[in-house]
């Protein structure tokens, strides 16, 4: 804004002037239109990605938690786990031995039978080397 004082010719006045100062200036009729279609993308946009963070979570209708493992043998370890699932149908769990690195040292998929929703299973397998941990890697239903 540029001020002027009146007594001396002086007047406030934007610099760039009022839309009076532009009569060829279109009117703004497409904003509304604009922001709806922003919308509706940003809409399609979240939906999309709420789509694959489902489909990324895997099923979860199989349950699957560790409850106690052994490492003390350098040539084998331990799993004790228990598994939830539909009992209509079988099951196909991972379990995945580490090293201290997080390297994998061994593993071996366990098949559930279809009967019984619940089931606590005891499994030991073999290890390349000495495993830090072992715990079921993935469940998913057969």
């Amino acid at each position: 804004m540029v001020t002027r004082d009146a007594e001396n010719g002086y007047q406030t006045v934007p610099v760039l002037g009022t839309p009076d100062d532009l009569p060829d200036r279109p009117a703004r009729r497409g904003r509304f239109i604009v922001h709806a279609v922003i919308g509706v993308l940003v809409a399609v946009f979240a939906g999309g990605w709420g789509y694959v963070m489902l489909a990324a979570k895997g099923n979860p209708e199989v349950i699957d938690q560790t409850i106690t493992f052994d490492t003390s043998r350098a040539d084998s370890a331990g799993i004790t786990f228990e598994v939830v699932k539909p009992s209509d149908r079988g099951a196909v769990c991972r379990i995945r031995a580490d090293d201290v690195n997080h390297v994998e040292v061994g593993s071996r998929e366990v098949t559930i039978p279809a009967g019984g929703g619940y089931a606590r299973l005891s499994e030991r397998l073999a290890t390349s080397a000495q495993a830090t941990s072992v715990s079921v890697h993935y469940c998913y239903l057969i």
